[in-house]
């Protein structure tokens, strides 16, 4: 019989949720952690016998699975979280977030971004994709990115442009200051960025053109370019709102996805947040060039901006991972609620409670969106597979709300929620354990936060939007 062989952690007599190619489900079970990676997953019987671990963690009463992958937020929004509640999308955004967006400084976005990865970690997400315009100069924009590595935490922060002003945005009111840089400028900034930040960071640095439907199209063009020519994604929203794809098409003859497939710039590549508004045609073209799609059900619910087709992309072809869309579209970074908003969405719009079932949204969460964040590398990111990146999580399941568990899939979706982790680990590094992230003063840092957000509030002249109770 085989010595054990050593390793840095097992964690033992869990509900196992794999995601792997089969969905096993150990309920014993056991994950072995070596060198960053899952070394071994099994009953947990024959890892104790196969395995000398320099730390043993009793998981029994949990359930161990692989990290979340959170495929769009704004994390720079922390400090605005509750404001701005009752507004549609319009203005929502030209009252509020475009507002605020503007008032913030370089430390205030600094200061957001490590509360949100907290929060983040907090709640098992492992993986962030932070489409960040706020401020957008190459300095904050490689803060943010530490402050989420800081964390310990694997992704990207998509740069957010805007570039040469275009008839849509005049209309739509957005501000002269977004357009600090032309286009080409913009393009020339994150390059800067994406230099900074190699194949070996932790968090990289992607082009993210802030909109589609009122944003530069040789923007657009420019940021795939730059995405090929460096081996990322590139990340955008796509017509969360309902006059998105009317717009553009007034202003350029065709629909925006329609438009990517013509000109050649849509593949796998491509990260589209929302994609609410599309025609049959568009979700085939997004399946056919393998893109991938961020649904933000809270934030759609939220927002009032409609329900994703999930079936349809899913049918087509399309990747679709799941977002929270950051912390002032619906209030907290949770997958957990994220995973039950898809299913309770797709069965109101459809009437049909088989239009979303469990392990699809798990999957969504986990897996999928590994392959949506570029993270699988060939090695089954997203999943607890051997040789995959040791990002998992460890969700108590013995609270009265969540007992008995009949089916962990079930207890994991609908009565799990974010405080009910104990315990993540990204890349095979404790990132939250015992009620805090180590290396990050988190009672200075939510009194930093507090402070920076009330005088935000003043500056930005929200003080109205922040009473007790509104009518």
């Amino acid at each position: 019989m085989r010595e054990p062989q050593p390793c840095a952690l097992l964690l033992s007599g869990a509900q196992v949720v794999t995601v792997d190619a089969a969905r096993t489900v150990y309920t014993d079970g056991a994950v072995a952690v070596a060198d960053g990676r899952i070394a071994d997953v099994g009953p947990t019987r024959e890892l104790a016998a196969r395995w000398r671990p320099g730390r043993t963690v009793d998981c029994r009463g949990r359930a161990v699975v692989p990290g979340f992958t959170d495929a769009h937020t704004h994390l720079f929004q922390s400090l605005a979280r509750g404001i701005g509640d009752g507004l549609a999308i319009r203005r929502w955004l030209n009252e509020f977030m475009w507002p605020y967006a503007l008032h913030l400084d370089a430390e205030d976005a600094r200061t957001a971004a490590l509360l949100g990865a907290v929060e983040a970690a907090r709640a098992g997400i492992t993986t962030v994709v932070d489409h960040h315009y706020a401020p957008s100069d190459p300095a904050t924009v490689l803060a943010v990115a530490e402050a989420i590595e800081q964390v310990g935490l694997g992704g990207a922060v998509a740069r957010g442009m805007l570039g040469d002003r275009t008839r849509i945005a005049e209309e739509r009111g957005l501000p002269a200051a977004f357009h600090r840089w032309s286009s080409a400028r913009e393009l020339e900034l994150t390059r800067q960025c994406m230099a900074e930040r190699g194949p070996g960071s932790r968090v990289r640095v992607w082009p993210g053109p802030l909109n589609l439907s009122y944003g530069d199209p040789e923007l657009t063009r420019g940021a795939v370019e730059l995405a090929r020519a460096h081996d990322v994604r590139w990340h955008t929203h796509l017509s969360e709102g309902a006059r998105d794809p009317a717009d553009f098409l007034a202003a350029y003859g065709t629909r925006p996805v329609s438009w990517l497939a013509r000109e050649g710039l849509l593949d796998a590549r491509a990260t589209l947040a929302h994609a609410v508004w599309l025609d049959e045609e568009e979700r085939a073209a997004l399946g056919a060039h393998g893109a991938h799609v961020a649904h933000n059900p809270c934030s759609n619910a939220y927002l009032a901006s409609g329900t994703m087709d999930w079936r349809g992309l899913r049918a087509a072809g399309a990747v679709v991972a799941l977002g929270t869309d950051g912390p002032s579209a619906g209030g907290r970074q949770d997958l957990f609620e994220v995973m039950k908003q898809t299913l309770f969405a797709q069965r109101q719009a459809t009437l049909d409670p088989a239009a979303a079932r469990c392990e699809e949204v798990f999957e969504a969460a986990t897996v999928d969106g590994a392959r949506y964040a570029g993270r699988a590398g060939g090695r089954a990111g997203g999943s607890l597979t051997v040789g995959a990146p040791a990002d998992l999580a460890v969700v108590d399941l013995t609270g009265a709300a969540r007992q008995p568990v009949h089916r962990t899939l079930s207890a994991l979706v609908y009565t799990a929620r974010a405080c009910d982790v104990v315990l993540t680990l990204a890349g095979g590094r404790v990132v939250f354990e015992d009620g805090h992230c180590p290396g990050i003063d988190e009672e200075e840092l939510c009194a930093r936060a507090r402070e920076r957000a009330h005088r935000l509030v003043k500056r930005a002249g929200f003080v109205p939007l922040t009473t007790p109770w509104q009518r």
